[in-house]
C-alpha cells in the first residue's frame, strides 16, 4: 500500500521517493469514492495503485490490452499486475483478448510513428471497453495507469479516456497527472523492489518490429522477451522501461 512518511530536506529524488514522499489524500473529481481503472501492466500501474490505496479510493483492476502481442507476452504482463493487485487487496478484472478485433481496428496504419493515429485508435479502443464495463458495473469515474509513462503523450491519452466516457452519461475519466510529484519515479523505485517483469517495447507487433529496427541501426540486439526484471539487472536503460 502507498507509505506516508516525512518529507527528506534532502534532495527532490530523495523527498519524491517511496519510503520519504508524504502521499497527499486525493479527491476524485467528481466526489466519489471508487473507481474503474483501466491499467496497462504492473509497473505503470504500481504507483498509480498506491496513490490510490493511500487516498482510500476503491479501485478495480480492468486489465485490457489486446494490442499485447504475443499471447505469452500479454499472459506474462497480466499475472504481474495480478500479483501486485492481490498485494494490496484490489480486484482484479481481465478482459477479453480480442487480438483480431484489434489488428481489424488498426487496419491500414501498420506503418504510422509511436504517439501516431494507431495509439489513438489504440487508446480508443481499449477506454471504450474499460468504459462500457465500467457503466454495467455502476461505476462513473475511470481513469488509465498510462498516463503516467514518460514515452506516451498524456494530451492524446486523456483525450482518448474522455471520448470513451462520454458515451455513458455522468462518467468521467480522471485526467490526473500521476507523473507529477516524482511519480514517474516511485513508478520504477516500486518495479525494482517489486522485481517485476521490464517489457522492452510498448505491447504491439508494430511496437516490437520498431524496437528493434531502433535497436539494430544503434548495433543493439533485439528485444529479448520474459527474460528482464526490475531490480536484477546492474543497468536499467530508460529508453527501454
Amino acid at each position: 500500500m502507498g507509505r506516508r512518511g516525512k518529507s527528506d530536506p534532502g534532495t527532490d529524488m530523495n523527498r519524491f521517493s517511496v519510503e520519504n514522499y508524504e502521499r497527499p489524500v486525493l479527491d476524485t473529481p467528481n466526489g466519489t469514492d471508487k473507481i474503474f481503472l483501466h491499467s496497462c501492466c504492473a509497473p505503470c500501474a504500481s504507483e498509480v495503485m498506491d496513490a490510490l490505496a493511500a487516498s482510500e479510493i476503491e479501485t478495480t483492476i480492468f486489465f485490457y490490452n489486446p494490442n499485447i502481442h504475443p499471447r505469452d507476452e500479454y499472459e506474462i504482463r497480466k499475472q504481474e499486475n495480478i500479483r501486485y493487485a492481490e498485494k494490496l487487496g484490489m480486484e482484479f478484472i481481465d478482459g477479453d483478448y480480442n487480438a483480431k478485433d484489434w489488428f481489424d481496428r488498426t487496419k491500414g496504419m501498420e506503418d504510422e510513428p509511436e504517439r501516431g493515429i494507431r495509439c489513438t485508435a489504440c487508446f480508443d479502443m481499449r477506454f471504450e471497453v474499460t468504459a462500457d464495463y465500467a457503466a454495467e458495473k455502476g461505476f462513473n469515474l475511470i481513469s488509465s495507469t498510462l498516463g503516467i509513462s514518460r514515452w506516451k503523450n498524456m494530451d492524446q491519452i486523456n483525450g482518448c479516456g474522455e471520448r470513451a466516457a462520454a458515451r455513458h452519461e455522468g462518467m468521467e475519466y480522471w485526467t490526473f497527472n500521476w507523473r507529477k510529484q516524482g511519480g514517474a519515479q516511485r513508478m520504477i523505485e516500486i518495479s525494482k523492489n517489486e522485481e517485476f517483469y521490464q517489457q522492452e517495447y510498448c505491447g504491439c507487433v508494430y511496437s516490437l518490429r520498431d524496437t528493434n529496427a531502433w535497436r539494430e541501426s544503434r548495433g543493439r540486439e533485439k528485444v529479448k522477451r520474459k527474460v528482464k526484471f526490475y531490480g536484477r539487472d546492474a543497468v536499467i536503460d530508460e529508453k527501454d522501461s
